[in-house]
């Protein structure tokens, strides 16, 4: 078993009894002149702190200052009224920890397993930006320990594992945020606005297009380097030879690690379409797939790719295509194009890059008896604010099993070359014992749920 703590830094925080019998209180704890009480800080830890795990550290907050002012920037650049703070920080990749402690300063508590900073009882929620195959257990395992819990996307790499989480936070009375924050940026609520309102009339179809996946790579096994461990990295995927095409940044091409283009920007642009059409809480009908899987090379996951949702109550078809059309009015990499009997709208990108439409959707103003759509203050701001008002955020847990689910059943259907029937209620694929058997994996070693 690992130790508590990894003395990866000088002057580590010390973690005796010894180290707290003497403590001068400062007059923060008291709340005194203005500065912020510990109670109202959301200490986070953080959960896999390289590529996208890194933009989500927060520097040493300053307790002497008023509270606001230790704050973060909300959505509309004011601060918001609970300041959070980095205090753990946990990865496989010792270099990464170490580097995380430079970045937020001070003497954050640094960890390699998740669980031990799972059972630090100082921390309030937890920030997982792990690869996806470990996205389902920590959250639960979170959940499980009390920490409310913001889980990059997708959230899932099954669908046993999605409703798995669904129930863990319900079940012990947790805000779980996914990660597709498109949801939260301006020109996606703009763009719900105007449809939502009628300006397109009834939507028949939502075109997605994205870029292919790579292929063709053959990069040699090598063995592990020492600051990684590999084992705990791999956890509940199946074991196979340290890669370096395999981890690190990587691991979306392989179906057990990431899943391809649809389980990676799918979750964005797919997260945006299911919150737009009101389908957080239900799925398609039927799933049907095409397109070609790597010529050669490392990677298991489709090169090109089109996979059809049809929807019932209201009618509706969803596509998803790689590389598919892209927008006439937009210039973007990926988005989709949202087509309706009054005329069409596209929204392009959704995720970190940032999120665009159209200038009619931006000009359009909702009647005073019009649909009032959510306007999120920012992704981390809103789960932010849901940690203290315990309401669901914008994409809640529920949302991102359904987002994820569309991409889980488009791979299903593409390995499989076959139409499946889905049963959205039961979550089972009608009279395919072989599809269904894949809606699930066995895990590995003691990493199951």
């Amino acid at each position: 078993m690992p130790k508590r703590f990894l003395k990866t830094r000088r002057d580590f925080v010390a973690t005796g009894a010894a180290a707290t019998l003497f403590h001068i209180v400062p007059p923060h704890c008291l709340s005194l002149q203005g500065q912020t009480p510990p109670s109202d800080i959301i200490n986070f830890g953080h959960i896999g702190i390289g590529g996208r795990g890194r933009g989500f550290l927060r520097p040493e907050v300053n307790l002497d200052k008023p509270g606001p002012a230790a704050g973060n920037l909300g959505g509309d650049g004011s601060r918001t009224q609970r300041p959070v703070r980095s205090l753990a920080l946990c990865d496989v990749d010792l270099k990464r920890l170490d580097d995380a402690a430079s970045r937020v300063g001070g003497k954050p508590r640094l960890y390699k397993d998740f669980r031990k900073l799972l059972d630090d009882k100082d921390v309030d929620a937890v920030v997982i930006a792990s690869p996806d195959h470990w996205h389902a257990l920590m959250t639960i395992l979170a959940c499980q320990a009390g920490k409310d819990v913001y889980c990059e996307k997708p959230a899932c790499n099954t669908i046993e594992e999605g409703r798995a989480m669904v129930t863990a936070a319900e079940r012990y009375a947790r805000v779980v945020q996914i990660g597709s924050q498109g949801r939260s940026q301006m020109a996606s609520f703009h763009a719900k606005n105007y449809i939502r309102n009628g300006q397109l009339g009834k939507i028949s179809k939502v075109l997605c297009w994205h870029y292919a996946s790579p292929d063709g790579d053959w990069t040699p096994d090598e063995p592990a380097p020492p600051e990684i461990d590999y084992e705990l990295w791999l956890g509940p995927a199946r074991s196979m030879p340290y890669n370096k095409k395999h981890t690190h940044g990587q691991f979306r091409w392989l179906i057990d690690f990431g899943g391809g283009q649809i389980r990676d920007r799918g979750a964005h642009v797919m997260s945006i379409a299911n919150w737009i059409m009101e389908c957080d809480a239900k799925g398609p009908v039927s799933i049907d797939a095409s397109g070609d899987p790597p010529r050669d090379g490392m990677y298991d996951s489709a090169v090109t790719m089109q996979v059809t949702y049809e929807f019932k109550d209201p009618d509706w078809t969803l596509v998803w295509a790689q590389p598919g059309e892209t927008s006439k009015e937009l210039d973007a990499r990926y988005g989709a194009v949202y087509h309706g009997d009054k005329g069409k709208l596209t929204v392009t990108l959704g995720d970190g890059q940032g999120t665009s439409t159209e200038q009619k959707a931006k000009d359009y103003k909702a009647s005073i008896d019009g649909v009032k759509v959510f306007q999120s203050p920012g992704h981390m701001e809103n789960f932010e604010d849901c940690i203290r008002t315990r309401q669901k955020p914008i994409m809640h847990m529920e949302a991102g099993h359904r987002v994820a689910s569309l991409c889980v059943l488009g791979n299903v259907a593409f390995q499989l070359r076959r139409k499946l029937e889905w049963d959205w209620k039961t979550e089972r694929v009608v009279n395919d014992d072989e599809a269904n058997r894949m809606l699930s994996r066995p895990g590995r070693g003691p990493w199951s749920l």
